[in-house]
């Protein structure tokens, strides 16, 4: 607050009066044996740092301490937060400083203390507001309090407080000096009481760089100050870095190497000149779609029954418009895979030898032992580390424990009034790694093979036409190619490149009209859709929507 000129001669004539009752009061006066005096030096820096310096005169045998609370209630539930840096005294005396508070302890004689404050630049509406208290927390009476404040440019604006924190009682004189300085004076502080000094600047003169924090409730404990943030990226550091650590190490597929990967060669001639279908390293149409997305699904299974069908062990006719009719044709033998048998088991069940899809429908089919037996199959034939399943189920449930340990800590610390959003990170983090461990799964170097090779399968599937068969061998070669097209989502392409040729299915019944691929081909889907959706009810697998 500035002073007129009518107060400071007041203030003068009541300096003259102190000095007429010296002998009656020794400790008051300035500069008399006996009293404390502090001289006080403020400069901003362009960059938002105020460096302070406080020259500060004690009488023989006396001592003084100054405590500094660094942070300043602004209201009930928000402080105002400084930082002080750099603290030290030359003379007798220290100085130290901690993010709570600066404590300065000093003997006898003349000591000079110097420190950095951060945090004392604020924006208020177009301007800035440069705030410290150069006096406060002393432990002893000052006699004198001197305030000089210098700024990068002119300040606008001075207000000045002295007396218990809380009070608006102006300082005893406080005025903008010339160019670029604020003056203050305090004439008589008792201990604890301070001096708190506040200069209007234009804005752009330095950053604003106040802190406020909330000290009660939610907004407390998920509070981001600069330490929490440090600390948060820090967490943030490590939790990525140990998810890309787990996938390297857990769930990165094995690199296959050139020579593992060989050129594909789907359709093969013996030695009297047939073209016949060969599936790349012996793979089966179920174990193609769970090698490819790393779960068995219910095209893997319709697939493997069109197989059966291929391979006579099942006999599949139409029994009406949107019927069919699934037959034994062959009993299972040792030439069939563990989980081939249990699909055969599971359509025609022992004693059954013949099914509609339609009493499928009614018929509750259990599927369970299916999926464990080709997981179990993929891993025996070395395509795998592990289970699919297995390792999708681990990681699922240490990612939805970890999320609740975020949880159970984020409660706590928000209870304590504590950094609460470190228990949200962990919380993401947990969250993230149980919808991640749907990745987890890795395949070994002869699995990485059999993707590539995979990949040659389906660009045969996509370029292949009758043309390149012999017109003997188009039968075999199309309906062993067929359960491959199904499983990798090309049955319909498959199906028009060979509409158009007349030839009957060894293993598909449609009456008059077996020979007849360009029925075939608008039949076969409804077959399909109707058997995935036979299965789809048994649960278990997974529906794909290809």
């Amino acid at each position: 607050m500035l002073k007129n000129w009518g107060a400071a001669i007041t203030c003068a004539a009541a300096l003259c009066a102190l000095a007429g009752t010296a002998s009656a009061q020794p400790s008051s006066p300035v500069g008399l044996p006996g009293t404390v005096g502090s001289d006080v030096r403020l400069k901003l820096e362009r960059d938002g740092k105020l460096t302070v310096t406080e020259v500060v005169s004690i009488p023989d045998g006396r001592t003084a301490k100054r405590v500094v609370p660094l942070r300043i209630a602004v209201s009930e539930t928000r402080d105002r937060v400084f930082e002080v840096t750099d603290a030290s005294v030359q003379g007798k005396g220290t100085a130290t400083a901690s993010p709570d508070e600066l404590v300065v302890a000093l003997e006898a004689g003349t000591s000079t203390v110097t420190y950095t404050v951060v945090g004392a630049v604020a924006k208020i509406g177009d301007t800035l507001e440069l705030r410290w208290q150069p006096a406060s927390g002393w432990d002893t009476a000052l006699d004198s309090v001197k305030v000089s404040v210098i700024t990068p440019d002119a300040p606008k604006s001075v207000n000045c407080l002295a007396g218990e924190p809380g009070t608006s009682k102006p300082c005893t004189t406080a005025e903008l000096g010339d160019g670029r300085g604020v003056r203050a004076t305090e004439i008589g502080l008792s201990a604890g009481e301070r001096i708190d000094v506040a200069v209007g600047l234009q804005d752009g003169v330095a950053p604003a760089n106040a802190r406020i924090e909330e000290t009660s409730g939610l907004a407390a404990a998920f509070a981001l100050t600069p330490m929490t943030a440090l600390g948060l990226g820090g967490l943030v550091v490590l939790l990525l870095a140990g998810g890309v650590l787990l996938w390297y190490l857990r769930g990165r597929d094995a690199r296959a190497l050139a020579g593992d990967v060989a050129p594909v060669h789907v359709l093969v001639t013996d030695s009297a000149g047939h073209v016949a279908f060969a599936s790349p390293d012996g793979v089966l149409p179920g174990q193609v779609g769970t090698v490819v997305d790393e779960h068995v699904d219910v095209v893997d299974v319709t697939a493997t029954i069109v197989d059966l069908a291929v391979r006579n062990y099942v006999w599949i006719e139409e029994a009406g418009a949107l019927d069919w009719r699934l037959v034994r044709r062959n009993p299972a033998d040792p030439s069939l895979s563990d989980y081939e048998r249990a699909v055969y088991e599971a359509i025609l069940p022992v004693g059954v030898d013949a099914v509609l899809l339609s009493e499928l429908r009614g018929r509750r089919i259990d599927l369970t032992s299916v999926r464990d037996a080709l997981y179990a199959d993929v891993v025996a034939k070395n395509w795998f580390v592990r289970r699919p399943d297995a390792e999708r189920s681990l990681w699922w449930w240490v990612g939805i424990a970890l999320a609740g340990l975020g949880v159970a800590a984020t409660v706590l610390l928000t209870l304590v009034t504590g950094p609460a959003l470190f228990g949200l990170v962990v919380v993401v983090a947990g969250g993230a790694l149980a919808l991640g461990a749907r990745w987890m799964p890795s395949r070994t170097k002869r699995g990485s093979a059999l993707l590539e090779h995979v990949r040659g399968l389906r660009a045969y599937l996509v370029s292949a036409t009758p043309n390149d068969v012999p017109e003997s061998d188009r039968e075999m070669v199309f309906s062993r190619s067929l359960p491959y097209a199904v499983v990798l989502g090309e049955s319909e392409r498959w199906l028009g490149a060979f509409a158009g040729q007349r030839a009957g299915l060894y293993w598909y019944g449609a009456g008059e009209q077996a020979a007849d691929l360009r029925r075939f081909a608008q039949r076969f889907p409804a077959f399909l859709g109707a058997m995935d959706g036979v299965l789809a009810q048994a649960g278990h697998l997974r529906l794909l929507h290809s």
